[in-house]
């Protein structure tokens, strides 16, 4: 399960693009395509590098107006579907 101290990066068999500000993700294993909006297109942009969800959220924050526990919320669901297709990896160990 996805918390804010998993550290999660893009899978390496994907490939994206960015399409009029939304991303485009080909999930290379299954060959499936998937389609991201603005903001999950920012989520995806941020996690190129590995990074915590805690940091994603920050960037999210700074970035939209919403409030922290609709962001968490929307955030944890975002990548847990994103998971479950195989599109990212997450690390679940505590970051210390």
């Amino acid at each position: 399960m996805v918390t804010g101290h998993s550290r999660v990066v893009v899978a390496k068999e994907q490939i994206s693009s960015d399409l009029a500000g939304e991303a485009v993700i080909l999930n290379l294993k299954s060959g499936t395509y998937y389609g991201l909006n603005a903001v999950g297109a920012s989520i995806w942009n941020l996690i190129q590098q590995s990074r915590t969800i805690s940091e994603i959220q920050d960037a999210l924050l700074a970035e939209y107006e919403v409030e922290p526990e609709q962001c968490d919320r929307e955030l944890l669901v975002i990548l847990q579907q994103l998971e479950e297709q195989g599109l990212i990896e997450v690390n679940h160990e505590a970051v210390g």
